[in-house]
């Protein structure tokens, strides 16, 4: 008892307990808040997923299908997703107002919330491209002049190289990416809707996504709207060059003509 007492009474016999104790509370905490917290996300995902599910089938199931296996008025959204949802509903095409060539952008009718709702729905159904974080499309740090080399190889053909959009066939449309957020100009070239072609990260790289993003907010600001005054829906150099030269020679060949006409006519009187 008495080396016991002694023990008790060293001068590092406080410090060597608290240390137990912090080692103690600390190893419980790693075993079981880990744990708590893992399970309390969980919960949270299906909830949302849940609720993402009340969502669709009110709102999509009657074209897409119990389950989003699709039907023959809408296509199968297994593995699409969480970013084709993001964008198609979060740019007001879907629902789809009727059927046709092409489904156009409108008013948006569901909230973000309900948006990201159906969007984990979707995503739960197969695996797919999920929806891009802020630094993957923001066109801060991009590199504008490569981002231009880009968009004219890549999607001029059908967006005009200034994105203004351009005409398909059979109906089908280009759609102009002026006011297009640049999250959902990064979700399209991700997931490729409607005519579109898809460009995941195996063919062309977030960096260059970012780069494209970049260089449309550089041709569509205010800053470079229009700076010679009228467009012509930005056709681009040739096209526009083109316009000069057979309208602009054109007139002075009218006024031309018309100048050596009323000189013979006064020549005659």
């Amino acid at each position: 008892m008495k080396k016991l007492s002694a023990r008790r009474r060293h001068p590092l016999a406080a410090v060597v307990v608290l240390l137990l104790a912090l080692a103690a509370t600390g190893g419980l905490y790693t075993a079981f808040a880990p744990a708590s917290k893992a399970k309390a996300d969980e919960s949270a995902q299906s909830l949302t997923i849940e609720e993402g599910k009340k969502l669709y089938e009110v709102g999509c199931a009657s074209c897409h299908g119990a389950g989003g296996q699709g039907t023959t008025d809408g296509p199968s959204l297994v593995g699409v997703g969480a970013a084709a949802v993001d964008f198609q509903v979060g740019t007001g095409r879907m629902p789809a107002q009727q059927p046709g060539a092409q489904v156009p952008r409108k008013k948006v009718i569901y909230t973000q919330a309900e948006i990201d709702q159906l969007a984990a729905y979707i995503a739960s159904l197969g695996a797919g491209p999920s929806v891009p974080t802020k630094n993957q499309y923001s066109p801060e740090g991009a590199d504008i002049a490569k981002g231009g080399e880009l968009f004219r190889t890549n999607c001029a053909q059908c967006h005009n190289f200034t994105g203004k959009g351009g005409a398909l066939t059979h109906g089908k449309f280009a759609p102009d990416l002026e006011g297009v957020q640049p999250k959902h100009i990064y979700e399209a070239m991700q997931t490729g809707p409607q005519n579109m072609p898809s460009f995941p990260d195996t063919v062309m790289p977030e960096k260059a996504k970012k780069d494209i993003i970049g260089y449309l907010n550089a041709v569509n600001s205010d800053q470079t709207k229009n700076p010679g005054g009228l467009e012509l829906g930005g056709l681009g150099p040739v096209s526009e060059g083109l316009f000069a030269w057979i309208f602009g020679l054109g007139a002075l060949v009218v006024v031309a003509v018309w100048v050596a006409a009323r000189t013979a006519k006064a020549k005659k009187s």
